[in-house]
Protein backbone atom coordinates (compact mmCIF):
# COMPACT_ATOMS: atom_id res chain seq x y z
CA UNK A 1 0.00 0.00 0.00
CA UNK A 2 1.31 3.53 -0.97
CA UNK A 3 1.40 5.92 2.52
CA UNK A 4 -1.63 8.16 2.96
CA UNK A 5 -3.02 10.37 5.74
CA UNK A 6 -6.53 9.50 7.56
CA UNK A 7 -8.09 12.88 6.10
CA UNK A 8 -7.47 11.65 2.66
CA UNK A 9 -9.48 8.03 4.34
CA UNK A 10 -12.10 10.42 5.27
CA UNK A 11 -12.77 12.23 2.13
CA UNK A 12 -12.33 8.67 -0.08
CA UNK A 13 -15.23 7.42 2.35
CA UNK A 14 -17.00 10.70 3.39
CA UNK A 15 -16.62 10.08 6.97
CA UNK A 16 -16.03 12.33 10.01
CA UNK A 17 -12.81 12.06 11.45
CA UNK A 18 -12.15 11.99 14.92
CA UNK A 19 -8.31 12.45 15.67
CA UNK A 20 -5.04 13.74 13.84
CA UNK A 21 -5.79 14.53 10.09
CA UNK A 22 -1.50 13.80 9.22
CA UNK A 23 -1.80 10.49 10.28
CA UNK A 24 0.01 8.85 7.84
CA UNK A 25 -1.26 5.06 7.10
CA UNK A 26 0.53 2.43 5.47
CA UNK A 27 -1.11 -0.97 5.76
CA UNK A 28 -4.62 -2.12 6.16
CA UNK A 29 -5.85 -4.72 7.88
CA UNK A 30 -9.27 -6.80 9.29
CA UNK A 31 -8.34 -9.02 12.18
CA UNK A 32 -6.91 -7.77 14.93
CA UNK A 33 -4.42 -10.35 15.49
CA UNK A 34 -2.62 -9.28 12.24
CA UNK A 35 -2.39 -5.31 12.84
CA UNK A 36 1.08 -3.98 12.00
CA UNK A 37 1.93 -1.02 13.40
CA UNK A 38 0.75 1.65 11.28
CA UNK A 39 -2.13 -0.15 9.90
CA UNK A 40 -5.42 0.95 9.36
CA UNK A 41 -8.21 -1.44 10.93
CA UNK A 42 -11.61 -2.19 9.66
CA UNK A 43 -14.06 -3.34 12.09
CA UNK A 44 -16.47 -5.70 10.55
CA UNK A 45 -19.35 -7.64 11.44
CA UNK A 46 -20.68 -11.21 11.21
CA UNK A 47 -23.45 -13.20 12.63
CA UNK A 48 -21.46 -14.65 15.21
CA UNK A 49 -19.32 -11.52 16.08
CA UNK A 50 -18.83 -8.02 15.84
CA UNK A 51 -15.15 -6.42 14.87
CA UNK A 52 -15.74 -3.30 17.15
CA UNK A 53 -15.22 -5.66 20.01
CA UNK A 54 -11.63 -5.98 18.42
CA UNK A 55 -11.02 -2.45 18.31
CA UNK A 56 -9.21 -1.74 21.10
CA UNK A 57 -6.66 -5.01 20.74
CA UNK A 58 -6.04 -3.53 17.52
CA UNK A 59 -4.80 -0.14 18.50
CA UNK A 60 -3.06 -2.11 20.95
CA UNK A 61 -1.04 -3.55 18.40
CA UNK A 62 0.01 -0.85 16.84
CA UNK A 63 -3.04 0.22 14.46
CA UNK A 64 -2.88 4.21 14.02
CA UNK A 65 -6.76 4.35 13.90
CA UNK A 66 -9.59 2.26 12.73
CA UNK A 67 -13.12 2.84 10.75
CA UNK A 68 -16.21 2.44 13.49
CA UNK A 69 -19.98 2.35 12.78
CA UNK A 70 -20.06 3.41 16.39
CA UNK A 71 -17.32 5.60 18.52
CA UNK A 72 -15.64 3.45 21.26
CA UNK A 73 -16.45 4.68 24.82
CA UNK A 74 -13.16 5.75 25.29
CA UNK A 75 -11.23 7.99 22.25
CA UNK A 76 -7.38 7.25 22.50
CA UNK A 77 -5.93 10.99 21.67
CA UNK A 78 -2.99 9.09 19.98
CA UNK A 79 -4.78 7.06 17.73
CA UNK A 80 -7.47 8.02 14.61
CA UNK A 81 -11.05 7.12 14.12
CA UNK A 82 -13.10 7.65 11.52
CA UNK A 83 -17.08 7.07 11.94
CA UNK A 84 -19.16 5.59 8.95
CA UNK A 85 -22.29 4.05 8.28
CA UNK A 86 -21.27 0.83 7.30
CA UNK A 87 -17.47 -0.12 7.89
CA UNK A 88 -17.59 -2.77 4.98
CA UNK A 89 -19.18 -0.66 2.31
CA UNK A 90 -16.78 1.91 3.88
CA UNK A 91 -13.42 -0.52 3.21
CA UNK A 92 -15.45 -1.11 -0.42
CA UNK A 93 -15.07 3.22 -0.95
CA UNK A 94 -11.69 3.12 0.12
CA UNK A 95 -10.48 0.73 -2.20
CA UNK A 96 -12.56 2.14 -5.18
CA UNK A 97 -10.80 6.04 -4.16
CA UNK A 98 -7.36 3.88 -4.29
CA UNK A 99 -7.60 1.90 -7.48
CA UNK A 100 -8.45 5.74 -9.35
CA UNK A 101 -4.99 6.36 -8.38
CA UNK A 102 -3.35 3.96 -10.41
CA UNK A 103 -3.71 4.38 -14.29
CA UNK A 104 -2.68 0.83 -15.33
CA UNK A 105 -5.28 -2.18 -17.13
CA UNK A 106 -7.11 -4.07 -14.71
CA UNK A 107 -9.06 -7.40 -15.27
CA UNK A 108 -12.14 -8.49 -13.57
CA UNK A 109 -12.85 -12.16 -13.66
CA UNK A 110 -15.98 -13.65 -12.55
CA UNK A 111 -18.22 -17.04 -13.57
CA UNK A 112 -19.69 -20.55 -12.02
CA UNK A 113 -16.63 -22.14 -12.53
CA UNK A 114 -12.73 -21.25 -13.75
CA UNK A 115 -12.10 -18.16 -11.52
CA UNK A 116 -8.91 -19.50 -9.68
CA UNK A 117 -7.80 -20.92 -12.55
CA UNK A 118 -8.03 -18.26 -14.78
CA UNK A 119 -6.69 -15.69 -12.99
CA UNK A 120 -3.40 -17.53 -11.73
CA UNK A 121 -3.15 -18.53 -15.93
CA UNK A 122 -3.97 -15.38 -17.00
CA UNK A 123 -1.32 -13.44 -14.47
CA UNK A 124 1.33 -15.92 -15.36
CA UNK A 125 1.22 -14.16 -19.12
CA UNK A 126 0.98 -10.54 -17.97
CA UNK A 127 3.63 -11.37 -15.60
CA UNK A 128 5.81 -11.85 -18.76
CA UNK A 129 5.83 -8.25 -19.40
CA UNK A 130 3.95 -6.50 -16.46
CA UNK A 131 4.60 -6.87 -12.95
CA UNK A 132 1.40 -7.74 -12.30
CA UNK A 133 -1.00 -7.76 -8.97
CA UNK A 134 -3.18 -10.78 -8.55
CA UNK A 135 -6.31 -11.81 -6.23
CA UNK A 136 -4.43 -13.98 -3.50
CA UNK A 137 -5.97 -17.20 -2.67
CA UNK A 138 -9.50 -17.06 -3.73
CA UNK A 139 -10.36 -13.61 -1.93
CA UNK A 140 -12.83 -12.59 -4.16
CA UNK A 141 -15.45 -11.37 -2.40
CA UNK A 142 -16.99 -8.17 -0.68
CA UNK A 143 -13.80 -8.45 1.60
CA UNK A 144 -11.08 -10.36 -0.25
CA UNK A 145 -11.42 -7.81 -3.81
CA UNK A 146 -11.06 -4.61 -1.88
CA UNK A 147 -7.84 -6.00 0.07
CA UNK A 148 -6.49 -6.71 -3.39
CA UNK A 149 -7.26 -3.39 -4.67
CA UNK A 150 -5.59 -1.79 -1.43
CA UNK A 151 -2.61 -3.67 -2.06
CA UNK A 152 -1.49 -2.12 -4.92
CA UNK A 153 2.05 -0.77 -5.18
CA UNK A 154 3.85 1.91 -7.48
CA UNK A 155 5.55 -0.90 -9.57
CA UNK A 156 2.41 -2.53 -10.23
CA UNK A 157 1.87 -2.34 -14.17
CA UNK A 158 -1.47 -4.61 -14.29
CA UNK A 159 -3.75 -5.94 -12.06
CA UNK A 160 -5.84 -9.45 -12.06
CA UNK A 161 -9.14 -9.34 -9.86
CA UNK A 162 -10.95 -12.23 -9.37
CA UNK A 163 -14.63 -11.75 -8.08
CA UNK A 164 -17.56 -14.10 -6.42
CA UNK A 165 -20.38 -13.47 -5.61
CA UNK A 166 -23.97 -15.43 -4.02
CA UNK A 167 -26.56 -12.37 -4.42
CA UNK A 168 -27.57 -10.02 -6.45
CA UNK A 169 -25.71 -6.59 -6.72
CA UNK A 170 -22.17 -8.29 -5.50
CA UNK A 171 -20.51 -8.17 -8.63
CA UNK A 172 -21.71 -4.52 -9.44
CA UNK A 173 -20.57 -3.21 -6.11
CA UNK A 174 -17.26 -4.85 -6.52
CA UNK A 175 -16.83 -3.49 -10.22
CA UNK A 176 -17.50 0.05 -8.76
CA UNK A 177 -14.13 -0.38 -6.90
CA UNK A 178 -12.53 -2.11 -9.51
CA UNK A 179 -13.83 -0.32 -12.76
CA UNK A 180 -11.93 -2.85 -15.22
CA UNK A 181 -10.54 -2.37 -18.08
CA UNK A 182 -11.20 -5.97 -19.43
CA UNK A 183 -14.25 -8.09 -17.60
CA UNK A 184 -14.00 -12.17 -18.20
CA UNK A 185 -17.05 -14.30 -17.47
CA UNK A 186 -15.61 -17.83 -17.64
CA UNK A 187 -18.98 -20.00 -17.65
CA UNK A 188 -22.23 -20.31 -16.54
CA UNK A 189 -23.38 -23.18 -14.43
CA UNK A 190 -25.25 -24.59 -11.76
CA UNK A 191 -23.61 -23.46 -9.11
CA UNK A 192 -25.47 -21.30 -6.45
CA UNK A 193 -28.85 -22.59 -7.11
CA UNK A 194 -29.56 -22.03 -3.57
CA UNK A 195 -28.92 -18.39 -4.20
CA UNK A 196 -30.66 -17.89 -7.31
CA UNK A 197 -34.02 -19.61 -8.81
CA UNK A 198 -32.43 -20.34 -11.98
CA UNK A 199 -29.15 -20.50 -14.58
CA UNK A 200 -31.08 -17.28 -15.89
CA UNK A 201 -30.62 -15.48 -12.64
CA UNK A 202 -26.86 -16.46 -12.26
CA UNK A 203 -26.41 -15.07 -15.94
CA UNK A 204 -28.01 -11.57 -14.85
CA UNK A 205 -25.93 -11.29 -11.59
CA UNK A 206 -22.60 -12.16 -13.38
CA UNK A 207 -23.54 -10.12 -16.46
CA UNK A 208 -23.37 -6.53 -13.90
CA UNK A 209 -19.53 -7.24 -14.30
CA UNK A 210 -19.58 -5.03 -17.81
CA UNK A 211 -21.39 -2.30 -15.66
CA UNK A 212 -18.59 -0.88 -14.60
CA UNK A 213 -16.08 -0.87 -17.53
CA UNK A 214 -13.79 2.11 -18.06
CA UNK A 215 -14.50 3.87 -21.40
CA UNK A 216 -13.15 1.23 -24.37
CA UNK A 217 -13.56 -1.61 -21.84
CA UNK A 218 -13.86 -5.01 -23.63
CA UNK A 219 -15.90 -8.36 -22.26
CA UNK A 220 -14.69 -11.72 -22.61
CA UNK A 221 -16.86 -14.81 -22.84
CA UNK A 222 -17.08 -18.20 -23.42
CA UNK A 223 -18.12 -18.39 -26.57
CA UNK A 224 -19.59 -22.64 -25.81
CA UNK A 225 -21.53 -21.44 -23.57
CA UNK A 226 -25.31 -20.96 -24.57
CA UNK A 227 -26.25 -18.42 -21.71
CA UNK A 228 -23.52 -16.14 -22.39
CA UNK A 229 -24.23 -16.32 -26.16
CA UNK A 230 -27.50 -14.81 -25.47
CA UNK A 231 -25.96 -11.22 -24.49
CA UNK A 232 -26.37 -8.57 -25.98
CA UNK A 233 -23.61 -6.01 -24.62
CA UNK A 234 -22.97 -2.48 -25.60
CA UNK A 235 -19.13 -2.43 -25.08
CA UNK A 236 -16.77 -4.58 -27.51
CA UNK A 237 -17.33 -8.74 -27.15
CA UNK A 238 -14.94 -11.12 -28.03
CA UNK A 239 -15.82 -14.67 -27.75
CA UNK A 240 -13.80 -17.43 -26.96
CA UNK A 241 -14.04 -21.27 -27.60
CA UNK A 242 -14.55 -24.21 -29.86
CA UNK A 243 -17.45 -23.18 -31.64
CA UNK A 244 -17.19 -21.62 -35.10
CA UNK A 245 -18.83 -18.45 -34.27
CA UNK A 246 -15.97 -17.66 -32.07
CA UNK A 247 -13.87 -14.99 -33.10
CA UNK A 248 -11.01 -16.82 -30.37
CA UNK A 249 -11.13 -20.14 -31.41
CA UNK A 250 -9.73 -23.58 -30.50
CA UNK A 251 -8.29 -25.74 -32.73
CA UNK A 252 -5.83 -29.08 -33.13
CA UNK A 253 -7.40 -30.25 -29.39
CA UNK A 254 -5.03 -32.72 -27.97
CA UNK A 255 -5.97 -34.41 -24.40
CA UNK A 256 -2.57 -35.53 -23.01
CA UNK A 257 -4.30 -37.10 -19.90
CA UNK A 258 -2.32 -35.94 -16.67
CA UNK A 259 0.00 -34.12 -18.58
CA UNK A 260 -1.98 -31.86 -19.53
CA UNK A 261 -3.47 -30.34 -22.86
CA UNK A 262 -2.09 -29.28 -26.35
CA UNK A 263 -4.17 -26.82 -28.90
CA UNK A 264 -3.96 -24.02 -31.25
CA UNK A 265 -5.72 -21.01 -30.53
CA UNK A 266 -6.45 -18.94 -33.38
CA UNK A 267 -7.18 -14.89 -33.22
CA UNK A 268 -7.87 -12.37 -35.94
CA UNK A 269 -4.21 -11.11 -34.61
CA UNK A 270 -2.26 -14.51 -34.86
CA UNK A 271 -1.54 -17.96 -34.16
CA UNK A 272 -1.05 -19.11 -30.56
CA UNK A 273 0.64 -23.50 -30.81
CA UNK A 274 0.09 -23.82 -26.62
CA UNK A 275 1.22 -26.64 -24.14
CA UNK A 276 -0.63 -26.43 -21.16
CA UNK A 277 0.82 -27.92 -17.99
CA UNK A 278 -2.78 -29.31 -16.48
CA UNK A 279 -4.73 -32.18 -17.38
CA UNK A 280 -8.16 -31.15 -18.11
CA UNK A 281 -9.84 -30.53 -22.09
CA UNK A 282 -11.81 -27.36 -20.27
CA UNK A 283 -7.72 -25.42 -19.95
CA UNK A 284 -8.19 -24.80 -23.62
CA UNK A 285 -11.23 -22.90 -23.03
CA UNK A 286 -9.43 -20.83 -20.29
CA UNK A 287 -6.78 -20.58 -22.07
CA UNK A 288 -8.42 -19.16 -25.30
CA UNK A 289 -10.11 -16.47 -23.13
CA UNK A 290 -6.93 -15.87 -21.22
CA UNK A 291 -5.16 -15.01 -24.89
CA UNK A 292 -7.65 -12.66 -25.84
CA UNK A 293 -7.11 -10.36 -22.55
CA UNK A 294 -3.21 -10.51 -23.43
CA UNK A 295 -3.52 -9.42 -26.93
CA UNK A 296 -5.72 -6.91 -25.30
CA UNK A 297 -3.44 -5.75 -23.11
CA UNK A 298 -0.54 -5.98 -25.83
CA UNK A 299 1.36 -9.02 -24.64
CA UNK A 300 3.42 -10.67 -27.81
CA UNK A 301 3.17 -14.15 -29.17
CA UNK A 302 6.19 -15.33 -27.35
CA UNK A 303 5.08 -13.92 -24.04
CA UNK A 304 1.95 -15.38 -24.21
CA UNK A 305 3.26 -18.87 -24.99
CA UNK A 306 5.73 -18.54 -22.65
CA UNK A 307 3.26 -17.24 -20.11
CA UNK A 308 0.66 -20.72 -20.62
CA UNK A 309 3.96 -23.01 -20.44
CA UNK A 310 4.66 -21.35 -16.82
CA UNK A 311 1.48 -21.82 -15.73
CA UNK A 312 1.14 -23.31 -12.22
CA UNK A 313 -2.26 -23.89 -10.34
CA UNK A 314 -3.54 -22.63 -7.20
CA UNK A 315 -3.27 -24.61 -3.97
CA UNK A 316 -5.68 -27.65 -3.92
CA UNK A 317 -6.50 -26.52 -7.79
CA UNK A 318 -6.70 -29.73 -9.84
CA UNK A 319 -3.01 -30.21 -8.87
CA UNK A 320 -1.49 -33.71 -10.14
CA UNK A 321 0.60 -34.61 -7.23
CA UNK A 322 3.27 -37.47 -7.33
CA UNK A 323 3.54 -39.39 -3.81
CA UNK A 324 5.86 -42.42 -2.70
CA UNK A 325 5.62 -45.65 -4.86
CA UNK A 326 4.43 -43.61 -7.69
CA UNK A 327 1.18 -43.04 -6.44
CA UNK A 328 -0.46 -40.06 -7.89
CA UNK A 329 -2.98 -37.51 -6.36
CA UNK A 330 -5.13 -35.37 -7.97
CA UNK A 331 -5.64 -32.58 -5.41
CA UNK A 332 -8.48 -30.91 -6.81
CA UNK A 333 -9.94 -30.46 -3.10
CA UNK A 334 -10.65 -26.90 -2.92
CA UNK A 335 -14.53 -27.18 -4.01
CA UNK A 336 -16.79 -28.88 -6.33
CA UNK A 337 -19.55 -28.88 -8.37
CA UNK A 338 -21.57 -31.56 -11.13
CA UNK A 339 -19.76 -29.96 -14.35
CA UNK A 340 -15.93 -29.91 -12.53
CA UNK A 341 -16.85 -32.98 -11.02
CA UNK A 342 -17.35 -34.99 -13.89
CA UNK A 343 -14.37 -33.30 -15.87
CA UNK A 344 -11.91 -34.32 -13.32
CA UNK A 345 -13.46 -38.00 -12.95
CA UNK A 346 -13.11 -38.02 -17.16
CA UNK A 347 -9.51 -37.00 -16.37
CA UNK A 348 -8.73 -39.89 -13.57
CA UNK A 349 -10.76 -42.51 -15.97
CA UNK A 350 -7.16 -41.28 -18.05
CA UNK A 351 -4.94 -42.97 -16.02
CA UNK A 352 -3.00 -46.43 -16.60
CA UNK A 353 -1.10 -49.05 -14.22
CA UNK A 354 -3.17 -49.12 -11.27
CA UNK A 355 -6.24 -48.39 -10.07
CA UNK A 356 -8.38 -45.61 -10.49
CA UNK A 357 -10.04 -44.20 -6.65
CA UNK A 358 -12.19 -41.24 -6.82
CA UNK A 359 -12.84 -39.95 -2.99
CA UNK A 360 -15.83 -37.19 -3.19
CA UNK A 361 -17.90 -35.83 -1.28
CA UNK A 362 -20.79 -33.61 -0.86
CA UNK A 363 -21.92 -31.10 -3.40
CA UNK A 364 -23.46 -27.73 -1.80
CA UNK A 365 -25.21 -24.66 -2.96
CA UNK A 366 -26.94 -26.94 -5.99
CA UNK A 367 -30.79 -25.83 -5.17
CA UNK A 368 -33.19 -27.64 -7.27
CA UNK A 369 -30.10 -29.57 -9.34
CA UNK A 370 -28.83 -31.12 -5.92
CA UNK A 371 -30.14 -34.75 -6.56
CA UNK A 372 -29.11 -34.50 -10.24
CA UNK A 373 -26.04 -33.19 -9.50
CA UNK A 374 -24.79 -36.20 -7.53
CA UNK A 375 -26.72 -38.65 -9.78
CA UNK A 376 -24.80 -37.82 -12.83
CA UNK A 377 -21.32 -37.92 -11.21
CA UNK A 378 -22.32 -41.35 -9.79
CA UNK A 379 -23.30 -42.36 -13.44
CA UNK A 380 -20.47 -41.10 -15.00
CA UNK A 381 -17.72 -42.69 -12.16
CA UNK A 382 -19.79 -46.19 -13.68
CA UNK A 383 -19.67 -45.56 -16.80
CA UNK A 384 -16.09 -44.79 -17.15
CA UNK A 385 -14.81 -47.85 -15.25
CA UNK A 386 -13.48 -46.08 -11.79
CA UNK A 387 -12.55 -48.89 -9.99
CA UNK A 388 -13.50 -47.27 -6.38
CA UNK A 389 -15.56 -44.61 -5.04
CA UNK A 390 -15.56 -43.69 -1.75
CA UNK A 391 -18.52 -41.46 -1.42
CA UNK A 392 -18.50 -38.67 1.36
CA UNK A 393 -21.50 -36.86 3.26
CA UNK A 394 -25.57 -37.51 2.92
CA UNK A 395 -25.88 -35.97 -0.03
CA UNK A 396 -23.42 -38.78 -1.62
CA UNK A 397 -24.90 -41.27 0.03
CA UNK A 398 -28.55 -40.62 -1.11
CA UNK A 399 -27.80 -40.19 -4.62
CA UNK A 400 -24.20 -40.80 -5.94
CA UNK A 401 -24.08 -44.18 -4.18
CA UNK A 402 -26.88 -45.43 -5.74
CA UNK A 403 -26.04 -43.65 -9.39
CA UNK A 404 -22.82 -45.12 -9.33
CA UNK A 405 -23.55 -48.36 -8.40
CA UNK A 406 -26.31 -49.09 -11.06
CA UNK A 407 -23.90 -47.62 -13.65
CA UNK A 408 -21.73 -50.67 -12.87
CA UNK A 409 -18.95 -49.37 -10.88
CA UNK A 410 -17.00 -52.47 -9.63
CA UNK A 411 -16.78 -50.99 -5.48
CA UNK A 412 -18.48 -48.40 -3.53
CA UNK A 413 -18.34 -47.36 -0.61
CA UNK A 414 -19.70 -45.11 2.20
CA UNK A 415 -18.58 -42.56 4.64
CA UNK A 416 -20.29 -40.05 6.89
CA UNK A 417 -17.22 -37.60 7.32
CA UNK A 418 -13.47 -37.48 6.02
CA UNK A 419 -12.22 -38.85 9.24
CA UNK A 420 -14.03 -42.11 8.23
CA UNK A 421 -11.98 -42.37 4.90
CA UNK A 422 -8.29 -42.96 6.71
CA UNK A 423 -7.91 -46.39 6.89
CA UNK A 424 -9.83 -47.90 4.50
CA UNK A 425 -8.10 -45.30 1.76
CA UNK A 426 -4.49 -46.10 3.24
CA UNK A 427 -5.00 -50.21 2.43
CA UNK A 428 -6.68 -49.13 -1.01
CA UNK A 429 -4.39 -46.56 -2.55
CA UNK A 430 -1.22 -48.68 -3.24
CA UNK A 431 1.91 -48.23 -5.73
CA UNK A 432 0.67 -47.04 -9.06
CA UNK A 433 -2.63 -45.94 -8.04
CA UNK A 434 -4.27 -42.50 -9.17
CA UNK A 435 -6.17 -40.98 -6.50
CA UNK A 436 -9.12 -38.37 -6.87
CA UNK A 437 -9.60 -35.85 -3.93
CA UNK A 438 -12.67 -33.14 -4.65
CA UNK A 439 -15.86 -32.19 -2.61
CA UNK A 440 -17.70 -28.54 -1.89
CA UNK A 441 -15.93 -25.81 -0.06
CA UNK A 442 -17.93 -25.77 2.39
CA UNK A 443 -18.07 -29.66 3.06
CA UNK A 444 -15.86 -31.74 5.17
CA UNK A 445 -12.24 -29.63 4.51
CA UNK A 446 -10.97 -32.66 1.90
CA UNK A 447 -7.81 -30.11 1.68
CA UNK A 448 -7.05 -31.85 5.07
CA UNK A 449 -7.19 -35.17 3.49
CA UNK A 450 -4.74 -34.08 0.97
CA UNK A 451 -2.29 -32.43 2.97
CA UNK A 452 -2.17 -36.21 5.14
CA UNK A 453 -1.70 -38.09 2.33
CA UNK A 454 1.08 -35.40 1.18
CA UNK A 455 2.95 -35.76 4.88
CA UNK A 456 2.37 -39.78 5.31
CA UNK A 457 4.96 -41.95 5.07
CA UNK A 458 3.77 -44.93 2.65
Amino acid sequence: MTPMTTAQICAAVQGVLFGEAETVITAVSTDSRTVTPGAWFVPLAGERFDGHDYIGMALDRGAAGCFCAKLPKNIREDKAYILVEDTRRALRDWSAWYRNQYDIPVVQITGSMGKTTFKELLAGILSQRYRTLKTPGNLNGDIGAPLTLLSLEPEHEAAVVETGMDEFGQIRYLGQAIRPDVAVITIIDDVHLSHFGSREDILKAKSEIFENLRPGGIAILNGDDPLLNTLSLRCEAVRCGQSPSCGVRVTELEDLGLEGVRCTIATEQDSYPLAIPAPGVHMATLAALAVAAAECLGLTKEEIIQGVESYAPADNRLRVEHLPGNRIMINDSYNANPRSVRADVVILSQHKGGKRIAMLGDMTELGAAEASGHQSVGELVGQLGIDILLAVGPRSKEYMVPAAQAAGCAEVRWYPDREAVKSDLLDLFAPGDALLIKASHFFGRFDLMADFLRDYSF
